[in-house]
């Protein structure tokens, strides 16, 4: 048990120093019960809700930014890095933004100056604190041949509200790193689309800056050699990479069972092998990647549990439910003395 005293326990990020940040989503609750531990493994913030449109922006002429300013005091009091998620996405965006008084649709200029003054406002608000934002959030289609989901963004402002939402942001800080960030991003139909996407972005000159891929995985997929191709596509771009959401959760996709209370031991192995090999293949590319970000610090709380089966719950991330290095850990850690 003597490696399990903290002392004894490397710090994540300084274990990967070499390679990228090690970051951590976070939120008021989390930042106070885990602090210790997200203080001492993580020099990467992201604000798992806290920054999203309906949470700083609720109606029209209120801005309620006092669980983003928590979050952004704990990045500084902390020495760490932050990162701004989301200014534009299809969920948790307030209802007003793309409605008149009388509840008609706006205007397509009207949602537009809408967005910049949202943009222009957060942005500016934390220039000090944020060196990169999550700009455009999740606009791809998961199925089909069509390239952009159905949204009130796409049937209002039409395509166009892509680029405009990166102008905005550089406009807003021309320091900021820009991301356009997504899941199923190891998907090859979806991997194509994103690449298409951000390539004819590119091509127009938009300031897009970066990839961020989500990675919300689990035990049984991605595989990796789905992994290395989509690192690949998106690095062939030119723009730098960073997993932004990860996690592994224990159950498949389809999996719904709802009897399982806590993880097997076969659970915890397949865990560690897993996250043995994907660090392993991160590590390879590690002058593409600049950042890989948990979404989560602790099994105590992870957005997994209750989704997508209400109440069962989901151990997905490094650290137990008491906030003690999980054998996945360790597994990680290995990877940095054989890089």
């Amino acid at each position: 048990m003597s490696r399990m005293e903290d002392g004894n326990i490397p710090k994540l990020y300084e274990a990967f120093s070499d390679s990228f940040d090690i970051g951590a989503a976070v939120n008021p609750r989390t930042i106070i019960q885990a602090g210790d531990l997200i203080a001492k493994h993580f020099n990467s913030l992201t604000a798992e809700n806290e920054m999203k449109f309906v949470s700083v922006h609720p109606a029209e002429d209120t801005y309620t930014f006092e669980a983003a300013d928590k979050i952004a005091a704990f990045a500084r009091e902390n020495n760490k890095k932050l990162r701004g998620h989301t200014l534009v996405w299809h969920n948790q965006t307030s209802d007003w933004l793309f409605q008149e008084a009388d509840g008609s649709p706006v205007s397509r200029e009207k949602l537009l100056d809408r967005l910049k003054s949202h943009i222009d406002t957060v942005v500016k608000r934390y220039k000090e604190d944020i060196y990169a934002w999550d700009v455009v959030n999740e606009v791809i289609s998961d199925e089909g041949s069509g390239l952009l989901r159905p949204s009130k963004w796409l049937d209002i402002a039409g395509p166009e509200f892509i680029a405009k939402a990166f102008e905005f942001a550089h406009e807003a800080d021309p320091k900021a790193q820009l991301f356009y960030n997504d899941y199923n991003e190891s998907n090859p139909l979806k991997r194509d689309k994103i690449y298409q996407l951000v390539k004819n972005l590119l091509e127009q000159g938009v300031p897009v800056h970066g990839v961020g891929l989500q990675a919300h995985w689990s035990l049984y997929s991605p595989g990796l050699d789905e992994i290395r191709a989509a690192i690949e596509k998106y690095a062939s771009l030119g723009l730098r990479l960073q997993l932004t959401e990860l996690d592994i959760s224990m159950f498949r996709h389809d999996d719904l069972r709802s009897d399982v209370v806590s993880p097997t031991d076969e659970m915890l192995e397949l865990q560690e092998r897993r996250y043995e090999a994907v660090f392993h293949l991160l590590s390879e590319y590690r002058n593409h990647i600049d950042a890989v970000t948990f979404w989560g610090a602790a099994d105590d709380y992870t957005w997994l549990s209750d989704f997508p089966v209400r109440g069962r719950k989901n151990w997905p991330l490094l650290f137990n439910e008491s906030h003690e290095p999980k054998g996945s850990f360790w597994r990680v850690i290995k990877q940095t003395s054989l890089s």
